[in-house]
C-alpha cells in the first residue's frame, strides 16, 4: 500500500521526492514524510500525518535544507496509528540514520525487547522504527558500512517488507531490500532511484530494474549493485516502462478514474494489439507451452476482489472453448484449505499491480506443490509475474484511480485470449469457431465506445437523480452474475452506500426479502437472441421484484424491447455474443458508480479505507 521513493543524483532531492509521492498517492495512505542529506552532509527529515499536502505546505513554510540525496514515503497505517510520530522516515543511530517501510515485520516485538534491554529507547509505535534502531546497532558493529549493516538487519527480519536507508556519513548513498514487498530501480544518466513502482519515476527515466526477492540494492550517482540478502551478486532484469508521464496524469478529467473509464476501449485494444494475426489468437509470451497447455486437466483462477470477477467470467470462456474444467478462488482463501493440485493443474492468478500480497502467497504456494502457474498483470517488473511459470500482461496503462475500471475489462480480455490460445493447441474449438470469437472480440472496442458516446450522459444524469440511494441491489445470470458483483462493489468503494450482487436464480432463495418499495435493482439482462432460455427467466426474475415495488434498472442490448414494459429505465448496449456481453454490460455500472460518487461529492479516486495495492496480507 505504501508508496517508496529514493533519490540519488545531482538534482536537489526534495522536489523529486514529492513528485514521485505525489504520483504515489493512489496506493492509499495517511502520513508522509521526507529526509534529506544536505550539502553540509547533515540529515534532516519532515513528516506529518494526513494527505500529501500537509507536507507540502509545512516544507513551504519552513523548507529542509537543499540535498542530493533522499528517501520519501507515503504511510498506511498497521502498527500504530496515523500520527507525526507514527510517520516515516524513522530516525536512529543519533538521527544520522533514515529508515522508510513498506509491509509488516511479524518479529519486530521480539527485536524491539531485546534491543529495549540493551537501552535503546522508541519514539514510536511502529515495526519500522525497530528496523531503524536495529540497522543504527548494527551500522556501529560493522565499521560503518550501511550495506554490511543493511545485510545483517534484514537476515533477522521475517514478514513482508521493502526497506529503504541512508546515513548522512555515506551521502551518495541508498541502500534497499525486498521480502515479498514491490522495489523497482529507476536508471538514469548520473542519477538513480528506487521506487514502489516506477510511475515515482517515469517522468525522469523509462529504463528500469526489476529487483528479485530477497535482494538488496545500493544505489549511488554513478551506478547500481544488486546481491542477494547472504551477499552474492545476482543479474537483474532490465525492461523499458512503454508509457510516460502523461498517461499517469489527468489530462484535464474531473478525475482518473472519468479518465480510465474513457481509456476502456483502448485498454481492450491494446491488450488485443499484436496478439491476433490472420484471424488466429497468437500470444508470443506463451510460445513454447503447448506442451504444458495441452496437458492440464484444471484450472484454478486466484483472485481478489475486481479481479476475482474478472477471473468468473473468464471462467465461462475458458470451459466453454478448451473443454478444461475450472474454478475461481479467492487467493487469500485458496492456500489456507489444502487444496488439492499437482502437475496436471494451471494455476492463473489476476493482478492488476502483480504486487497483491494475497495472491503472490498463493502463487507461491501452488508452484511449491507442483502446479504451473501464469499470471495475467498489467504491471512490467512486478512480482507476481517473475514468480510464475508464464505471463500474459494486459496493456491497459497506469490505473491510478482506486476503483479498477479499464484494468477489469483487459484482464477479461487477456483470458478471453488465454482461452482461445488453450482452445487452438487443445483442438476443442473448430477453426472456424474461434475466427467467429475472435472477430467478436475485435469489435468490443468501437462497443465500448458506443456505450460512452451514446449512453454515459444520460447515465451520469440518472446517478444524480439517485445521490440520495441508500442501497442498491444487482441481478444477473450466467456471465452476468459477475458483472451484478462487480457493479455493487464499485458502489461500496466509491460512494460508501450498501450495495449487493446477487445470481438472479438466488433470488427466491433468500434476498427476495430485501425488496420494498422503491428499491433500485440493476439488473443485466442476457441477449433473447442467443440466450433466449436465459432472457425468459431474467424478465420473469423482473416481474417478481416489480411486483413488490422495485424500482428496476434494466442493462439490455439494443432492440430488447420485451424488458420495456418491466423496467424504469433502460440502458442500452450494442449487440455482442452472450460470452461478451459482460464487457459491456459492465460500462454503464462503471459511469453509475462514479457517477453517483461524483453526485454525493465524494473522491471517486480516494476512497476513505482502501488502497490500490494491498501488499499485506
Amino acid at each position: 500500500m505504501c508508496g517508496i521513493v529514493g533519490y540519488v543524483g545531482p538534482r536537489q532531492s526534495q522536489a523529486i521526492l514529492l513528485a514521485g509521492l505525489s504520483r504515489l498517492e493512489y496506493r492509499g495512505y495517511d502520513s508522509a514524510g521526507i529526509a534529506v542529506i544536505d550539502v553540509d552532509g547533515d540529515l534532516g527529515m519532515r513528516k506529518r500525518a494526513g494527505k500529501l499536502g500537509v507536507l507540502r505546505d509545512d516544507l513551504a513554510l519552513a523548507p529542509l535544507p537543499d540535498g542530493t540525496t533522499g528517501i520519501g514515503h507515503t504511510r498506511w497505517a498497521t502498527h500504530g496509528g496515523p500520527t507525526d510520530a507514527n510517520a516515516h522516515p524513522h530516525l536512529a543511530d543519533d538521527d544520522k540514520l533514515a529508515v522508510i517501510h513498506n509491509g509488516i515485520i511479524e518479529n519486530f516485538s521480539e527485536i524491539k525487547a531485546e534491543l529495549v534491554a540493551q537501552g535503546y529507547t522508541f519514539r514510536s509505535e511502529t515495526d519500522t522504527e525497530v528496523a531503524a534502531v536495529l540497522l543504527g546497532r548494527e551500522y556501529q558493529t560493522h565499521g560503518d558500512d550501511l550495506v554490511a549493516a543493511f545485510r545483517a538487519v534484514v537476515q533477522r527480519l521475517d514478514g513482508a517488507f521493502t526497506l529503504l536507508a541512508m546515513h548522512e556519513d555515506q551521502p551518495g548513498l541508498v541502500v534497499g531490500a525486498r521480502r515479498n514487498s514491490p522495489l523497482v530501480i529507476g536508471l538514469g544518466e548520473g542519477e538513480n532511484f528506487l521506487a514502489s513502482d516506477v510511475a515515482a519515476f517515469v517522468e525522469h527515466t523509462r529504463h528500469a530494474l526489476a529487483i528479485g526477492q530477497d535482494e538488496i540494492v545500493a544505489i549511488t550517482p554513478e551506478g547500481v549493485s544488486v546481491t542477494d540478502f547472504a551477499g552474492n551478486p545476482v543479474e537483474v532484469e532490465p525492461f523499458e516502462v512503454l508509457w510516460d508521464a502523461a498517461a499517469a496524469d489527468k489530462g484535464g478529467w474531473p478525475s482518473f478514474m472519468a479518465k480510465e473509464v474513457s481509456e476502456e476501449p483502448e485498454a481492450v485494444a491494446n491488450t488485443l494489439r499484436g496478439r491476433i494475426r490472420d484471424g488466429q489468437i497468437v500470444i508470443p509470451e506463451l510460445d513454447g507451452l503447448d506442451e504444458l497447455f495441452a496437458s492440464i486437466n484444471r484450472v484454478i483462477v486466484i483472485a481478489c476482489g475486481t479481479a476475482a470477477y474478472a477471473g468468473m467470467v473468464g471462467k465461462y470462456a475458458l470451459e466453454q472453448w478448451t473443454r478444461v474444467p475450472v474454478d475461481v478462488e479467492l487467493a487469500h482463501e485458496f492456500r489456507y484449505r489444502d487444496p488439492v493440485i499437482g502437475p496436471d493443474t494451471l494455476v492463473v492468478s489476476i493482478s492488476q499491480s502483480g504486487e497483491t500480497m494475497d495472491t503472490l502467497m498463493a502463487v507461491k504456494y501452488a508452484r511449491d506443490r507442483g502446479a504451473r502457474t501464469l499470471s495475467i498483470c498489467n504491471t512490467q517488473g512486478a512480482t507476481i509475474p517473475r514468480e510464475s511459470d508464464a505471463i500474459v500482461y494486459t496493456h491497459a496503462g497506469p490505473e491510478v484511480a482506486v476503483a479498477s475500471t479499464k484494468a477489469f475489462l483487459a484482464q477479461i480480455t487477456a483470458l478471453y485470449l488465454l482461452a482461445l490460445h488453450v482452445a487452438r493447441v487443445r483442438g476443442s474449438l473448430s477453426a472456424d469457431e474461434a475466427r467467429l470469437q475472435v472477430l467478436e472480440l475485435e469489435a468490443i472496442p468501437a462497443k465500448i465506445s458506443r456505450i460512452l458516446e451514446l449512453e454515459q450522459s444520460r447515465i451520469e444524469q440518472l446517478a444524480y437523480w439517485m445521490a440520495d440511494t441508500r442501497s442498491v441491489l444487482f441481478l444477473g445470470r450466467h456471465v452476468g452474475y459477475p458483472i451484478a458483483l462487480e457493479g455493487a462493489l464499485k458502489l461500496k468503494e466509491i460512494s460508501y452506500i450498501h450495495a449487493e450482487g446477487f445470481a438472479a436464480g438466488e433470488l427466491k432463495h433468500g434476498p427476495i426479502a430485501l425488496i420494498e418499495p422503491g428499491q433500485p435493482v440493476f439488473v443485466i439482462v442476457p441477449s433473447p437472441r442467443e440466450s433466449a432460455l436465459l432472457h425468459s427467466k431474467v424478465v420473469s426474475n423482473i416481474q417478481e421484484i416489480r411486483a413488490r415495488g422495485a424500482r428496476v434498472i434494466a442493462v439490455a442490448e439494443e432492440g430488447d424491447v420485451a424488458v420495456l414494459p418491466f423496467a424504469d429505465e433502460v440502458l442500452r448496449i450494442p449487440l455482442a455474443d452472450p460470452l461478451f456481453e459482460p464487457l459491456l454490460a459492465v460500462v454503464p455500472l462503471h459511469i453509475f458508480a462514479m457517477g453517483l460518487a461524483t453526485a454525493k461529492g465524494l473522491d471517486v479516486d480516494q476512497p476513505r479505507n482502501l488502497a490500490k495495492s494491498v501488499t499485506v496480507e
